[in-house]
Order: C-alpha cells, then structure tokens, then sequence
C-alpha cells in the first residue's frame, strides 16, 4: 500500500488541462497526457484506464494488472481491487478530483526466511480535492477515514495496527520564488500497534505495545519544484532504453538543473497524546509527545534539524535502584542537527561532470574531490538549546562540532539548575550502592568545575580541540596530545616507519614499533 498511494497521488499530479467538455476525445487526451509520466505499456497492460462516467473522466489503477505482468518473483498471492479517481475539468483550468479509497487488500510472498504476508483494510475512505496544473499541485484537498486496519506476519515478527476515525487536509499556493508552498495535517484517532518478536533460535520473546489516542502529522514546505520534478519522470518513462538515455544525457543534465534545489525548506511535525508503551520491562507513557524535522533544499549554506519533545514522563521503576527515582526525567525537550551544509556546490559539480558513457559515471577520484571540497566548507553539527527536566533539577545544553580535519572541534554549554539537590540524591544512594559510592567524588569533582550564574545555576563550558586539548571554564582539563616529529600525529596502524634518526625506532618490517 505504502507503493500504490504514491502512485495514486503522481496520478493526480500529472493530469492536464483539456476541453472542460467531458468526452471519449478528451479521455483519449488525458490518457495520452498520463502516458507521458507512466509509459504506453500501463495502458496496453491494463494497469491504468480512463473512461468517461458520469460526467467525469475516471482514472482506473489496477495494481494486480501491474503484478500479473511481472515476468518473475510473483507473490504468492495478491488481493487487490482497481482503486479510481473520479477528475473534472473546472472553468478556471483547475480539476474536480474526488475519490473512494474503502479498501481491502491482502499479498504473500516468500521472504528471505519464509513465508510473509500482509492484510490491510480502510474503511470508508473518501477524498475530494482540486489540483491545477499549473502549479502541479492540488491547491485544496480534505479526505477522511473510518476506520484502519493491518496485520503483517513474518518468520519472527508480527505486528498488528488498528486506528479509528482519521481525517486530512491540503493546500498550495504558487511561492514567491518559483515552486510552491504547500501545508498538509492529518489526525487518526485511537492508533494502536502491537509488535511481537520471537525468535526460537535465540529464545527472545518480546511484545511492545505503543497506543495514543490522537496521532497528529503537520507539515508544510516552501518552493517545492513540482514542475521540474513531473518533467523529470517523464524524461525517464521517454528514456527506458539505455542507449537513449546516454544519446539525451544532455537533456537530463539540463533538467536536473532545473528541478535544483528541490524545495526551499520542508517542515514536519509527529504530535501524540497520552503516548503509551508497554513491554516487558514495564509502562513508559508521556502526556504529550512529539518528533519534529525540518529540512532547507539542495543549498550552499543548508540547515536541518531534528527534535525530540516529552512531557509528563513516566518511566518503569521495577528495574531502576530506588536511589534513581528521585532523578528520572519527566521533561525533556531534545533539539540537535547541522548547519552550513554546502549541497549545491555537490550537486552542480555532479551534474555537469557526470558522464554515462564512462563507467563509472564519476570517477573515484571526482568523488574524492568532492567529498573533500564538501568538508572544506566545515559544516556543523549542532546541538540546539536542550533541557532535560525532574521538579527543580533542569539539566540544559548547546553546543556544535566541526570537523576542520581528521578529528573533531566542537564546544557545548552545559548548565544545571538544582545540582546540590542531584549531589544530594547521590550522597544517599552512595550509601547502599558500592558502584555508586566509588563515582560521588566525581560528581563533587565536576561541581568544582563549575562557574555559579547570577541566577544560581551552575555553568561548564567545554572546549574539544582537535589537537586533543581539553579546557573546562577556561581551565585546562587536559593537554593537547604531543605531536609527533615531521608534525602529524603517529600512525601506529599505517605500517610505515616512524625512524627519527635516533635508532629507537626500529622497523623490522612487521610495521612501526614507537619507543617511549
């Protein structure tokens, strides 16, 4: 399903503009417009077929068709029924697009340890919308379903998904820089998904429950390149044959220029509420919780980020010493990612040097300039502003790390509110934990480091060079490591001879052997 709702969606996304008069003409137009993204073949195999019903053209896809011709490797069953979209010219040059997608679909075929099987059910499954091929993009759209379910099973896995009543919703508009920007929502209600492991072999059986009564999906984008990217599929469907596609590789070269830098910047965020997850080891749970990510396109100075969100944090305490409970986090808030990320210096360096005549089409060292040239512009890896929290104790951290050589330079800020209450937590537990009792003189160490902020908290600024020095509030933690004579580092793992002149350094030839 996860292949056929794409296609669905690409199906939509390629209609043209023909005479607002609904027709066995203009049926014939738009089958000769979407044969253009998919090829002639899906029409002669059945796979797609458009006829005129109701007033409207309806765009049949018949995915059994499509598995039926595979000249090998069929499942070993297939159950699917043709899926439709029912489309209509508007005055405006926009489309009517409506659709049922109620389904109910099952497939086995034999995996790499057996047999695999998957059955999934929509149930009243509606969707209406209205795309205009100028932008390529449904400028509106809402659908809503029932109900879900699906059930896979493999050698030692299983998983079944149950969700309620789940509803979405879609809008693009023409962006200011060429593309188009588009905001997207979806809400399911009731999601539930059981996974069980079992493996005879290594005698691991482990069920996991995750359940939320809401799942959420927000996402927007900024100059998606719908246009570019429809031209670039059907410059693929119009060059399956390879000697074509190294005669018009020209052609691809100018259209892959076209479609940079893909978009301008996607956005997207997971929201669940009253998360839950049982295992074996007990109940986590969140009131809220949610990922977050966010992308810039292929630029020279691109950013991307990652974020992790809990509140209301419970976490099993049967396993955990009783001494930890009074630290277990309850909110936590994660961001990290990277920064002055040149893409677009790569992917015009690529796309002008590539060749398909040549194998490989870049050679090795191409690849190894570019590679080098990308690290050269030192991108980033960043930890943004995190809190990990528990009553008055909040732990919070930033920081960022290059790479200018071989070995990492990076710095984080690390602050602590309530680190006499942590000392504290510890010093007691020290008492019935040996393990622990050996490690509380670092913690009274560490607070030693610390620099004490007007409003209290402790602050460590630590400073990671890559010559290997380490410094703590300005104080040096430890130095940078000695440097070899000839000013590199030594290579131990190199085989080659590390001879000073002095004759301490003997290499037999079994590699260098570095005397102290």
């Amino acid at each position: 399903m996860k292949r056929i709702l794409p296609l669905v969606a690409a199906l939509a996304f390629s209609a043209p503009a023909v005479a607002q008069t609904v027709d066995s003409q203009g049926a014939k137009q738009l089958s000769d417009s979407l044969a253009r993204y998919f090829g002639k073949q899906a029409f002669d195999k059945g796979v797609l077929k458009v006829s005129v019903e109701g007033g409207a053209y309806k765009i049949a896809v018949d995915i059994k068709a499509l598995v039926d011709a595979l000249p090998e490797q069929k499942p070993l069953k297939f159950d699917l029924a043709p899926y439709a979209l029912m489309v209509k010219p508007r005055s405006d040059g926009s489309w009517d697009v409506a659709s049922d997608f109620s389904q109910s679909m099952s497939f086995e075929f034999n995996g790499p340890e057996g047999p695999q099987s998957m059955q999934l059910t929509v149930k009243d499954g509606k969707g209406t919308a209205v795309y205009d091929p100028s932008l390529a993009a449904f400028t509106s759209g809402a659908s809503s379903i029932a109900g879900m379910t699906m059930t896979s099973r493999e050698a030692k896995q299983q998983a079944d998904v149950t969700a309620g009543a789940g509803t979405a919703t879609i809008a693009a508009t023409k962006s200011a820089n060429g593309g188009v920007d588009f905001v997207a929502t979806q809400k399911v209600s009731s999601f539930v998904e059981t996974i069980k492991i079992e493996d005879p072999d290594t005698g691991m059986n482990f069920p996991l429950t995750l359940r939320t009564p809401e799942l959420s999906v927000d996402a927007n984008g900024k100059g998606m390149k719908t246009k570019p990217l429809l031209d670039l599929l059907a410059f693929a469907v119009a060059n399956e044959d390879e000697a074509r596609l190294k005669a018009n590789q020209a052609e691809l070269k100018t259209l892959l220029q076209a479609a940079l830098p893909v978009w301008e910047r996607i956005d997207g965020i997971y929201g669940f509420k009253d998360f839950e997850v049982e295992s074996p080891v007990g109940k986590f749970g969140a009131k809220q919780f949610s990922t977050a990510f966010g992308m810039d396109g292929i630029s020279q100075n691109g950013k991307f980020n990652y974020a992790i969100k809990a509140s209301g944090l419970t976490i099993p305490q049967q396993t955990l010493p009783g001494w930890s409970v009074a630290l277990l986090p309850t909110d936590v808030d994660l961001n990290f990612g990277g920064a002055n990320i040149d893409l677009d210096t790569m992917a015009k360096k690529a796309i002008e040097a590539f060749d398909l005549n040549k194998n490989p089409p870049l050679s090795d060292e191409f690849g190894d300039a570019l590679v080098a040239d990308f690290l050269a512009k030192t991108p980033k890896f960043v930890l943004g502003h995190s809190t990990v929290k528990n009553g008055s104790i909040e732990v919070a951290m930033e920081g960022e790390m290059t790479f200018p050589g071989k070995k990492p330079d990076a710095i984080m800020t690390v602050d602590v509110a309530g680190y006499d209450k942590i000392v504290e937590v510890l010093q007691e537990g020290a008492k019935s934990d040996e393990q622990l009792a050996q490690a509380f003189p670092f913690a009274l160490a560490v607070k030693g480091f610390g620099k004490t902020l007007p409003d209290g908290r402790l602050e460590w600024v630590i400073n990671a060079k890559a010559d290997g020095s380490v410094t703590v509030n300005g104080a040096m933690l430890k130095p940078a490591d000695a440097v070899q004579d000839g000013g590199a580092d030594a290579d131990l793992n190199d085989g080659a001879s590390q001879d000073d002149g002095s004759g301490e350094n003997d290499n037999d030839g079994a590699g260098a052997k570095l005397q102290p």
